[in-house]
């Protein structure tokens, strides 16, 4: 084994090690995002359909639906 072939092993033993490392610090960045996106879920599936203002039909009996920026011009925003 010559010198030439130690440099380039030890010189791609460090990009792989570099790689990787760029990759932890990837996914390890994503995790915050992941446990917000995993806690909207599990109150989206405890909510239920009934709960969920965004599903139609859920209106109470009577109550006409509510319409997308209903109320807004005048400032009584439904609350």
């Amino acid at each position: 084994m010559s010198w030439d072939d130690v440099t380039l092993v030890i010189l791609a033993s460090f990009g792989c090690v570099m790689l990787l490392l760029t990759q932890i610090a990837e996914v390890l960045s994503k995790i915050p995002e992941i446990i917000r996106a995993w806690r909207e879920i599990q109150r989206a599936f405890r909510a239920g359909p009934d709960d969920s203002p965004h599903v139609q039909g859920s209106h109470e009996a009577g109550d006409p639906p509510a319409v997308s920026g209903e109320g807004t011009a005048q400032g009584n925003v439904a609350e």
